[in-house]
This record gives C-alpha cells, sequence and structure tokens, in this order.
C-alpha cells in the first residue's frame, strides 16, 4: 500500500506536489497552533475557577469562623465539606446543612482533607468524582481543627475547550483545503515558464538536426516566474543559442569542405588530364615523330610538378588546420630581415619586370620562427603581387618593429581590390578574376597557405587595399624586441 502511494505520488506534477507537502506543513503548523492555544485556553480557565475557589472559600472560612455555618453559598452544582480534625490528625466529616452539599461519593474530599492536614496549605486537585463529572477540588483550614474542602464543576472549561477545539478543527481544514486548492493553482501559474520551457523543448526535439542546414529558432519567450525562474530562462536561451551557433558552424565548416573537395577535384581534374594528354602525345611520339617526344616529355614533368605543388599545398592546408595534434612547424632562432631579403633576391631574379624595394632597418630582428615557413608566406605575398598586377608595377616589402610584434609589409601600386573581394582573398582556391587562366592565376591556395603558416606562428595577416596602394601587413608576436633595434 505504501509503495502504492508513493508510485502515485511521483507520478503527480510538480505543483501538486508542492501544494501537498504545502499542506502538510501547514497542517503541522496548525496542529502545533491549535494544541498550544488549546492548552493555554485551559489553564487560563483553570485559573480563573481557582481563584473563583479561592474567593468563595475566604467567605465560607469567614462564615464558619464567625457564625459556625456555611453561608455564601452562590454558585450552583458546587459541593462543600467541612472536617473536624481531631487530636490524631484524622478529618471527621460533618454533617452537611444541605444534603446537596455532598456528592454520592466523598472519598475525594476525605483524602484530599487528610492532606492537607498533613501539608498543613492550602491544597488543588481535580477529581472525577463518581456520578457528577470532573470538579476541580480546594482545601483549606478554616480555623484550627476546621478544614473546609470545596469543588468546583470542570464541565463549563471542557464545554468552552471543547467548542474551541472544533472551532479551530473547522477554521483549519477550510484554511487547509483552500491552501491546497488556491496554492496548486498559484504553483501551476508560477511554474508555467517551466512547463513552456519543456514545450520549447519537445519543439526543439521534433528538429531534424542531422539537417546540414538545421538551426535552432526556437527560444523559451516570457518574463514571469520570478528571478529564479529567469535565471533558468537565460540559461536556456543561452543553451539553445550556443547549439544553434554550433550547428552553424558546423553546417558552415560542411559546406567549406564540399566546396574544397569540389575545387580540389576541380584544380587537379586539368594537370591530371594534361597529364593523360601528354603521355598519350608522348607515346605517339615516340612511335611516329621522335622529334616531339623531348618537347612532351618536358610538358609532361612540368604538369606533374605543377600537380605536386598544388598537393603540397593541400596537404599542408590539412596540418596546418590539424596544428592542435601536430605542429607543422619547426621553431627556431632566426633574423627576419635577412629572411626578407633572401626572399627579395629570387624575388628581383625571377620577376625582373617589377621594381621591388626594400625597406629594412640596420638591425637584425631575430624572432622564434619556422624560417622556411616564413620565407614561403614573403615568397606568396610577393607573388600574388606580381601575378596580380601589370607589368612594371612597383612592388615593396619592408620590416618593422611594432611594441609586441614585429611586421612584414608586401605592397603594390597595382589597381588594387575590389570591396567585394576582399572579405574572401584568403579562402581557399578563391581568385579575384574568375577568367584568369590557372598558368598566371594560380591555383587560388598561396593567400590561404600564407594565412595558416601566419596563424601557426600566433600571429595574423591584415590587407589594405586602394587603387594604387595595395599592402598585405604579417604581424609576428615577439618578445624582447623594441622599436628602437629598427
Amino acid at each position: 500500500m505504501i509503495a502504492r502511494l508513493r508510485r502515485v505520488y511521483r507520478r503527480m506534477r510538480l505543483g501538486t506536489r508542492l501544494a501537498l507537502g504545502l499542506g502538510a506543513l501547514s497542517l503541522v503548523v496548525f496542529a502545533v497552533v491549535g494544541t498550544a492555544l488549546t492548552t493555554y485556553m485551559r489553564d487560563y480557565l483553570s485559573a480563573q475557577l481557582d481563584t473563583q475557589l479561592a474567593q468563595a472559600q475566604i467567605a465560607q472560612s469567614k462564615s464558619i469562623a464567625d457564625y459556625g455555618t456555611l453561608s455564601g453559598k452562590k454558585y450552583y452544582s458546587w459541593f462543600y465539606a467541612v472536617y473536624d480534625v481531631s487530636e490524631d490528625g484524622t478529618p471527621v466529616l460533618r454533617r452537611p446543612e444541605d444534603p446537596a452539599d455532598l456528592p454520592k461519593d466523598v472519598d475525594d474530599f476525605t483524602s484530599l482533607a487528610r492532606a492537607q492536614t498533613t501539608a498543613h496549605t492550602e491544597l488543588l486537585r481535580t477529581e472525577h468524582l463518581r456520578g457528577a463529572g470532573s470538579y476541580r477540588l480546594r482545601a483549606c483550614q478554616v480555623e484550627r481543627g476546621v478544614v473546609l474542602v470545596s469543588a468546583a464543576p470542570m464541565e463549563d472549561i471542557e464545554d468552552t475547550v471543547g467548542q474551541l477545539i472544533t472551532i479551530q478543527v473547522v477554521t483549519f481544514a477550510l484554511a487547509l483545503l483552500a491552501l491546497v486548492v488556491f496554492g496548486r493553482r498559484m504553483l501551476r501559474r508560477g511554474l508555467k515558464p517551466l512547463s513552456d520551457m519543456a514545450s520549447t523543448a519537445h519543439g526543439i526535439a521534433s528538429h531534424n538536426l542531422t539537417e546540414s542546414a538545421a538551426r535552432l529558432p526556437l527560444r523559451a519567450d516570457g518574463r514571469d516566474g520570478g528571478p529564479e525562474v529567469d535565471e533558468l530562462r537565460t540559461a536556456f536561451n543561452t543553451m539553445l543559442e550556443h547549439i544553434d551557433d554550433s550547428l552553424a558552424v558546423r553546417a558552415e565548416a560542411e559546406q567549406r569542405l564540399r566546396r574544397f573537395v569540389a575545387d580540389a577535384s576541380h584544380e587537379l581534374r586539368t594537370p591530371l588530364m594534361s597529364v593523360r594528354g601528354y603521355a598519350d602525345l608522348f607515346q605517339y611520339a615516340a612511335a611516329n615523330a621522335p622529334e616531339e617526344r623531348d618537347r612532351h616529355l618536358a610538358r609532361l614533368r612540368a604538369e606533374a610538378a605543377r600537380m605536386g605543388i598544388l598537393l603540397d599545398d593541400l596537404l599542408l592546408l590539412a596540418r596546418l588546420d590539424a596544428a592542435e595534434v601536430e605542429t607543422p612547424l619547426r621553431l627556431q632562432d632566426a633574423d627576419l630581415v635577412e629572411l626578407v631579403g633572401q626572399a627579395a633576391d629570387a624575388f628581383r631574379a625571377g620577376r625582373p619586370d617589377h621594381p621591388l624595394t626594400v625597406l629594412a632597418g640596420p638591425g637584425p630582428v631575430r624572432l622564434p620562427m619556422d624560417p622556411l615557413r616564413i620565407r614561403q608566406v614573403v615568397d606568396n605575398l610577393l607573388t600574388n603581387a606580381a601575378v596580380h598586377t601589370p607589368a612594371g608595377t612597383k612592388v615593396s616589402v619592408e620590416v618593422a618593429v611594432v611594441p609586441g610584434a614585429a611586421e612584414v609589409r608586401v605592397a603594390d601600386t597595382g589597381p588594387g581590390i575590389p570591396p567585394d573581394d576582399r572579405a574572401r582573398v584568403f579562402d581557399r582556391f578563391y581568385r579575384v578574376d574568375k577568367a584568369r587562366s590557372r598558368d598566371r592565376g594560380g591555383s587560388g591556395l598561396g593567400l590561404a597557405v600564407a594565412q595558416s603558416l601566419v596563424r601557426a606562428h600566433g600571429g595574423r595577416i591584415e590587407l589594405n587595399s586602394a587603387p594604387g596602394a595595395t599592402v598585405f601587413t604579417v604581424r609576428l608576436p615577439v618578445k624582447g624586441v623594441r622599436p628602437t633595434d629598427r
């Protein structure tokens, strides 16, 4: 039975369980208050009755002492008994003036008179007189050798206390019923925001989150429920926003991955088709035109080398993306100024149609870095300036030291990059000029590789472009190098 009640209680809604718990607690409080009030009222009425007994006995004692008789018996259903104490201390009941002054059983009166003669002080006792009910007895010495015992009925006190208990039970029962009913309604209203959040959660559960474009547009609205519910609602919505942002990042990553795979397949398909075509031409030339064989073989090797460079860039990007697991960098202390000078010499040799100016301080700028990778970054930026500008465009490279960082600025005086393309120039396989040939425009991985390598060093790369002035700034963090070292 108890286990069944427990199961029923556990299946109840939280508002009902709280209302029942509040009702049980209120019942305990009502019981304590009712008991205390009833006890206080009983004691108060008993004290009043004791006072009446004492006042009545004072008057009766004076009457006995002066006239030898009882007088002033004005209380209905009161009992009186006068005892004469013998020499040996035994109380002897005096014949009553009125038979109604004594109950049928006087043993309790005699016992109290005997106790008074021994104690020599007033005594109070509550007894149940046979055939009469509960009475309050008081014994006192009227004069030497005479003891008066008076008894007052407690029926009025019991009736008053009984009525008080009845009123308390009815009042407390109605109050408890109202507390449970209205408290349950108030609790339901107060817990409604929690139900709304549960409905929101069920609505989210009905969404298909396996789709790549899945989002969580639902939020828990409302401002009811107090600070605690509002705090829970805020945390709930914050969690939903975090999940929504995570889904958006996942969807973007999936789209980027699909685009990357498609672009990589597209970029690799061209050299693969070229390799296949030159291989067929080489086979044909070997059989029919031996003088063309070397030319076809050279083109075959060039396409294979171009495809190898593309694969190396893709592999490098993949390793940089997994840098949390294994870094592809080999850090060592190297001079940035010397490294930029070597890149400038190589650029002048390979791009004589673009005049290059090197701006660097007289002193070295030594940094913890991977020299090969930073050289690759500078080479990519210089090559990008030469490829996307017409012949004769001036190019400059500058090494500078700013507080907390060293900078490499590669600038050109070309036509600049359109505003719509500046935000995407670092994307993989992205080309500003969609119609540019791959032989002249490259694979679209140069700037992406440069940005990934700079980030792997803890730095960043920035672009500022306008017609006649395009500047790529590579900023590498450095410690212990002051701007005056330039």
